[in-house]
């Protein structure tokens, strides 16, 4: 567990949950007196203990297991890589399961990468409600009036003031706006039973209004709370603002989220992305959605290093990935299927203007996704969601889309290379094969237009029609070439097939 409050209700929950089975349960946490966790690190060593729960005190070097079986780690994404790797030590010969609502980059590309296996829970808890979420600017009589809305109804408020030099200045001004209301203080820096009384007090309905810090962010399961407040929600991650909203809403009521900002402030781009990332994916099951939007933000990070975001600089993100499937194959004995990649020169203006599309990085964004259009239906779709963005695209745009499928149509059928030159067409091939050149040579469409260039890389050479589109002409010669390569490949192991 990353947090003291979160490993005291897995406690609670667990305890009820056995109670009556011959299982013995301990809590390892600062909540625990000295002498207390002193006898449950000896019940681990013994085995007298059967099922710990705890925050990172259990990575400690001092804590030894007799024989352990099963590791769950709850909350990952609040655990960095040198607790991953003490945790892989534990491991070697253990099950293990990591639960997150929002994994980090890395934990996430590990998982779709094939690396690590996955599972996600589609269905909400009965009776659920998602979240109404409001980003905005800082306004304390809009705040105000839904903290006291809140309030008449029997509800209580989280106040997320992440700066503790002045959290309790910050509670007496909400004391005062909103008169009559009992609050409280809750922030990291409190001990142990400062802490649990004022936790307390919440759940038990005591305290209407908590201002807090993040502390809150992972573990806190009070249903009476249905009304969030977080002050500069744009310096927070993707992730922890998904995470924050999860503690409101869990009950049948609609709650509400307020996101907000400093009055005037200019949020970055980065900022921007990240707030409307969140007010978007609102409904139940969006943690993976706002995972992957985190993971296009961020990068994925390092699997063998520390970082646990970042883009790849060296090799590019899309030959990283292509990389790391091949790896992962081999290290499964399955075949690696190597796919040929095409490269084109052709004489057309093929790009994303500036004047249509004005921020570099939304153009590199669009140039990526482009490159990985493969079936006409992609196409299709992207082209759609560019005009609902940047209105018609100029022909440029349309080109650089169709030589994407034209690229990838290439590399099904094994072309390695296209050039324009000189009025033809030049298309370098991974493997040659003259059974289906001959074939091509036969028909009407290319009598007359079809050469081979039989140099240390063989190639064919195909005479451009003058009134046709360099494109299409590509294209319907790479379609005739795979057509023709798949039937001769048939013929080919029907007649292995006979003489078996």
């Amino acid at each position: 567990m990353p947090t003291t409050v979160l490993a005291q209700q897995h406690f609670q929950t667990a305890t009820q949950r056995f109670f009556g089975f011959p299982i013995e349960i301990r809590m390892l946490s600062r909540f625990q007196t000295a002498a207390e966790n002193r006898k449950t690190l000896e019940a681990i060593r013994s085995g007298e203990c059967d099922l710990v729960i705890g925050t990172h005190k259990l990575l400690q070097k001092s804590v030894e297991f007799k024989k352990l079986g099963l590791l769950i780690v709850d909350e990952e994404q609040r655990f960095g890589v040198g607790h991953k790797e003490h945790i892989k030590e534990l491991s070697r010969n253990v099950d293990v399961l990591t639960l997150s609502a929002t994994p980090i980059p890395r934990t996430l590309n590990m998982a779709l990468s094939g690396i690590r296996d996955m599972s996600t829970i589609e269905e909400p808890p009965q009776d659920r409600v998602p979240v109404q979420t409001f980003v905005m600017e800082h306004d304390w009589n809009i705040l105000c009036d839904a903290m006291r809305r809140e309030l008449q109804r029997g509800g209580q408020v989280y106040y997320l003031h992440n700066r503790i030099d002045n959290i309790e200045r910050t509670a007496l001004k909400i004391a005062k706006m909103v008169d009559g209301a009992t609050v409280a203080v809750a922030h990291g820096q409190m001990n142990e039973e400062e802490l649990s009384n004022v936790m307390r007090s919440v759940a038990e309905g005591e305290t209407q209004i908590l201002v807090c810090t993040t502390i809150i962010e992972t573990g806190i399961d009070i249903a009476n709370v249905n009304t969030l407040i977080i002050e500069d929600a744009d310096h927070m991650g993707l992730a922890q603002l998904h995470q924050l909203r999860g503690r409101v809403g869990r009950s049948n009521r609609r709650a509400s989220a307020y996101l907000t900002f400093r009055q005037g402030r200019q949020l970055t781009e980065l900022a921007e992305k990240r707030l409307n990332a969140i007010r978007e994916f609102a409904e139940f099951n969006s943690g993976f959605r706002i995972a992957m939007r985190d993971l296009e933000l961020r990068g994925a990070g390092n699997i063998l290093g520390a970082e646990q975001s970042g883009h790849m600089i060296d090799v590019g993100y899309d030959m990283y990935l292509k990389l790391l499937e091949e790896a992962v194959q081999e290290l499964r004995g399955e075949p690696v299927q190597k796919k040929a990649e095409c490269s084109a020169d052709l004489a057309i203006s093929a790009n994303i203007p500036e004047s249509y599309v004005p921020s570099s990085e939304q153009r590199m964004d669009l140039y990526r996704r482009i490159a990985l259009v493969r079936t006409e239906e992609e196409a299709d779709d992207l082209m759609d969601e560019i005009i609902d963005r940047f209105g018609d695209p100029p022909p440029s745009v349309n080109s650089l889309v169709r030589v994407a499928l034209l690229r990838g149509e290439a590399g099904k059928a094994g072309v390695t290379d296209i050039a324009q030159k000189n009025g033809q067409l030049r298309f370098r091939l991974d493997e040659f094969d003259m059974e289906i050149v001959s074939a091509l040579y036969a028909m009407p469409e290319y009598k007359g237009r079809l050469r081979v260039d039989g140099g240390s890389v063989p190639a064919v050479l195909l005479k451009l029609k003058t009134r046709t589109k360099v494109i299409e002409q590509a294209r319907a010669f790479l379609r005739d070439w795979q057509k023709i390569k798949e039937q001769i490949e048939e013929k080919r192991q029907t007649a292995k097939e006979t003489e078996t």
